[in-house]
């Protein structure tokens, strides 16, 4: 997916597409969905703590940030192949929204969901 179609429009992030190389924290359907990260505190306090983890992510790069949204890209270790991974803060909900997709291919054997598991995880400790 290129870099124009990332983001959040309408306080949504893009769609996943039909392939079952992608999470989405608000994807309609079940093949896709996760559930979104929840954050006490303020939307500055959960993006301070997500930039930290992504940052000591190996292979990661935040390569954009404003106040509710972050971009990052992590490269795969054996093929260098770049995911992109989004997370819009909701503050209405108080939750984290994520996406996790890989750029290419079909099949990513479940890495886009364990990442978001790994990330979701060291959020909450």
């Amino acid at each position: 997916m290129s870099s124009e179609q990332l983001g959040v429009k309408q306080g949504k992030l893009a769609p996943c597409p039909d392939k079952p190389n992608c999470v989405l924290s608000q994807s309609t359907d079940e093949k896709h969905k996760m559930e979104p990260i929840p954050y006490t505190g303020t939307a500055e306090e959960a993006l301070t703590k997500l930039k930290s983890i992504l940052t000591n992510r190996e292979r990661t790069k935040i390569v954009e940030a404003d106040t509710h949204y972050i971009r990052a890209e992590e490269q795969s270790k054996f093929f260098k192949f770049v995911d992109d991974i989004e997370f819009y803060i909701d503050t209405a909900g108080e939750h984290i929204h994520f996406r996790s997709a890989s750029r290419k291919g079909y099949s990513d054997f479940g890495v886009n969901k364990k990442r978001m598991e790994e990330i979701k995880e060291a959020f909450q400790k």
